[in-house]
């Protein structure tokens, strides 16, 4: 299976738990099989929503952290629509 997303989600700046909902969401929206790419800020958001989206079976598949010239960076989750 490939890791390009089929559609990617910017969350940055969006509070927990809202991230988790939207993220679940636009998974439910989905075809099986497809792939997300998640953009979340860093603390809170990046703790908490992978680990809810494992709770509720779906496979995160990478994560990976983007420094940004004009921020504190971001991280990249995929999860995959099971």
């Amino acid at each position: 299976m490939t890791t390009n997303p089929d559609a990617k989600l910017d969350l940055r700046g969006t509070p927990c738990p809202i991230n988790f909902v939207r993220t679940k969401l636009r998974l439910e929206q989905m075809a099986s099989g497809a792939l997300l790419e998640v953009w979340l800020d860093p603390g809170e958001p990046i703790e908490q929503v992978p680990d809810s989206l494992a709770m509720e079976g779906y496979p995160i598949v990478e994560t990976q952290f983007i420094a940004s010239e004009d921020s504190a960076g971001f991280f990249a989750l995929k999860v995959r629509r099971p």
